[in-house]
This record gives C-alpha cells, structure tokens and sequence, in this order.
C-alpha cells in the first residue's frame, strides 16, 4: 500500500515538473521574441531617400536601442557602388538600379531585393525673390539644361526676362536625381552641360540657390518643403498647362514627367538576419506614417503588402 501511494506521489510529482517546463519555457520563448533586436546596419545611397531613412531609424531606435544604424548619403550611384560589392546592407535609392549595376552584384556573388517605399516629385527651383519665373515647359528646360545649350541668360529663355547670367545648380553624377531629371528632361541618362555646381547633398544646393538671385536648380521636393521661406518652387508644363508639385499632383501623376518612385535595395544576405528583417518590416508599416512628415508621398496601402511579401 505504502508502494502504491509513493508511485502515485512520484507521477504526480512528475507531472507537476513537466507542466511548469512547459510554462517556464513558453514564458522564455514569448519573452525572447519580444525582446528588442541588436546588430548593425549599414545604409548609404541617396540624399533624397536619406530624410526617410533617417526618420524611419530614430524611431526604430526608441524601441530597438541595441541596433545601430548608420546611414551615408553617397548618392544613389555612389551607393549602388558599394552595395554591388557587399560593403553596405541597404542602398536608398531615387532610381531603379541599372543593368551594368545589378551585372556588377551577379558576378559579386549578391543577392538583393528591390522594395519602393514612397513617392518623390523632383522639383525645379529658384530663388524667393525670383518674381519672373512661375512656370517652365519641358522645352524650355531642354533648352537650359541640355549639353549643347547656348542659354546663359534669362532674357535667353524668354526675352521679356532679365539679361543677367543664369547661375545652375543641380544633383551630382552619382544622384539617382542626376540620372533621373536628365534622362526625362535631356532624353538620355548624364546627358547635361557642365557649367554648373553639382552636389550629392541637396542642403548645399538649398544653400546656393537661396544666396544667389538669379539661381536655378533641381533637387527632391522635400528639401523645398523644408526651405519654403527661401526657395520658390516652378511650375512644369509638359504641354497641359502648368502644374505644381504637391502632395496629391506627386502622387496621381499629373505633376509630369518628374514624379517618381523611390526605392531600398537590400542584399539577401542582411535581409536573412533577424534585426534587417525587423527594421524593414518597421519601414513598411508603422514607418510609413512618417514619410508625409518628412516631405514625400506614402504608396497605396495595397502596394505597401506587396512590398512587404518580398521580405518572406
């Protein structure tokens, strides 16, 4: 008898030790898959996608402190060179990536996914106290900007303009924003005269044309939102009549041909480890409510799955 009830003592016992393994490592398993994510994570590329990107981390941050995340601003092309080769996780990008680019990652060995996460208009701008200029056709920025123009003064563009010198400022060979105006506006990729004071950071040519009355330049439309009291922002007329960049023209098109997509590549290598994935998975949900506070257009809500199933 005495046998009996230590048997039943010893299962009960067993029984009671099983359930709270299982509990105890239930709690640990949940514990660990809310705890915050750590590692690095190294991102350069365009200074047009950088106000996002940079957005996007601070918040990331609040939640996930041991992550670090550093972020260049290279330009799309100069990023592009160090993502073909491995030597950053993610590239922001104002452009999709070109063939002899994604032919330099394949003989590399990398592996990468394309993810868009806004909308950009690419704006035209001259100084505030410009009052001349409200608008200017697709020809008559052919005929300012491209390689063999003979334009050097505003009365060149329109002869009840002023005769003073035109002073150019533009994106620099490595801005996707380089690559994309020139090839809708010059109809060729790089094609541009060369007097002009390029830069791939777009805070030196909100600069220029601010201290210079008789600038023009180019450059994404949230550096102009954040410069209004300096910059005057003109109208495009691609032969519909003069149309503004905004939030809604941006976003259904008709502020044409310099609304674009804007993008994130990531090599599949980072996309495998667990803090990358997290962080993308930020960008294109909770993230995404910051990308009209920094001055650009969020995608369609549809769209925004789309790019998240190319995470899995």
């Amino acid at each position: 008898m005495a046998h009996a009830v230590r048997s039943r003592r010893f299962v009960t016992l067993m029984v009671l030790a099983t359930v709270l393994f299982t509990l105890l490592f239930s709690a640990t398993g949940a514990l660990a898959a809310s705890m915050p994510f750590s590692g690095d994570i190294v991102i350069d590329g365009s200074s047009t996608v950088f106000p996002i990107t940079e957005a996007v981390a601070e918040e990331f941050r609040i939640a996930n402190p041991n992550v670090n995340i550093t972020i260049g601003i290279s330009g799309t092309g100069g990023g592009f060179k160090k993502f073909v080769i491995g030597e950053i996780d993610i590239n922001d990008a104002s452009r999709p990536i070109k063939d002899s680019e994604a032919e330099a990652a394949k003989a590399a060995g990398i592996e990468y996914a394309e993810i868009m996460i806004a909308y950009d208009g690419l704006s035209v701008l001259v100084n505030h106290d410009n009052t001349w200029v409200d608008y200017l056709t697709v020809e008559e920025l052919n005929a300012i900007w491209k390689p063999d123009s003979t334009v050097k003064t505003w009365k060149d563009v329109r002869p009840e303009w002023p005769d003073e010198v035109i002073s150019l400022y533009g994106a620099g060979t490595d801005s996707g924003t380089f690559d994309y105006f020139t090839e809708e506006i010059n109809g060729e990729t790089g094609a541009i005269r060369t007097d002009f004071t390029p830069s791939e950071d777009d805070n030196v040519l909100v600069l220029g044309i601010a201290g210079d009355k008789n600038a023009l330049g180019f450059f994404g439309f949230a550096y102009y939102i954040e410069n209004t009291d300096k910059l005057k922002v003109v109208k495009v007329d691609n032969g519909n009549g003069p149309v503004e960049p905004t939030f809604e023209t941006i976003k259904d098109g008709s502020y044409a041909p310099l609304s674009r997509p804007l993008f994130l590549y990531v090599t599949k290598e980072a996309l495998a480890k667990e803090h990358v994935h997290g962080f993308l998975t930020y960008y294109l949900t909770e993230g995404t409510a910051l990308i009209p506070e920094v001055g650009y257009v969020p995608l369609e809500d549809a769209l925004y799955e789309a790019e998240l199933a190319k995470l899995n």
